[in-house]
């Protein structure tokens, strides 16, 4: 069984049960944490394989949390799920933006949070790339699959969980138009109802951490995007 450590940020005491619960069962390690102060504790001591972050948290939101995540060295590739309430598109916006990987809305079965979970751990795992696959190589930008390295201009980058596959996932379609539905569907491998704005948000993302060589990843305007065939 799996023993990948989730970290659960989740101040609603019944819900954080009814989540721990799931999750062990299922075969996850736990630690509970209810408010964003206790999480950012337990995150200078352990880097999970993963973060559910609550963002109505009391002294610390979850919006906090997720930016010091992803500003500290140790944890800034860690994948977050965020918690949103239903019908707060703004917050998922946010959340995005600040480098959350997806969000799952309130109220949510259990079994949902972990098919997601359990996808966006299936997409970070090296050691499922094929021989042959695991570097891939456009101009300047180079990116070890195995090793989750990725360089820039001679620069290491550092991208999230969900970047990373977004870049791998235009590097091995190079010169070919790739829809936002279909980015949205391989990109987080399960059918979410995050929008199709989340792929401009990553991209947009992606393309500032890039920097130069991000202007190949190409808009097509009224479909989605390409990464250019210019960079050999």
């Amino acid at each position: 069984m799996s023993k990948e450590k989730i970290l659960l940020v989740e101040d609603d005491k019944n819900l954080s049960k009814l989540v721990r619960y799931n999750l062990e069962k299922s075969g996850f390690t736990v630690f509970a944490a209810e408010t964003g102060e206790k999480a950012l504790e337990y995150l200078k001591k352990t880097v999970p394989d993963a973060v559910i972050l609550d963002i109505m948290l009391p002294e610390i939101d979850g919006f906090e949390v997720c930016r010091r995540i992803r500003q500290t060295e140790g944890t800034s590739g860690v994948p977050v799920i965020m918690l949103t309430a239903k019908g707060e598109e703004i917050d998922r916006v946010l959340g995005l933006e600040l480098g959350a990987d997806d969000y799952v809305v309130k109220p949510f079965s259990p079994r949902e949070l972990i098919l997601r979970i359990k996808a966006i751990l299936r997409r970070g795992r090296p050691e499922d790339v094929p021989d042959g696959e695991k570097v891939i190589k456009a101009g300047n930008i180079s990116v070890d699959i195995a090793k989750h390295k990725v360089t820039a201009d001679k620069k290491e980058i550092g991208l999230t969980l969900m970047e990373f596959n977004l870049l791998v996932t235009l590097l091995e379609r190079r010169g070919r138009v790739q829809s936002r539905e279909r980015l949205l569907s391989d990109v987080w491998s399960i059918e979410s109802d995050v929008t199709t704005r989340t792929i401009d948000t990553h991209v947009k993302r992606l393309r500032q951490k890039l920097g130069k060589p991000g202007k190949f990843i190409e808009t097509v305007r009224g479909i989605g995007y390409k990464f250019s065939e210019g960079p050999k």
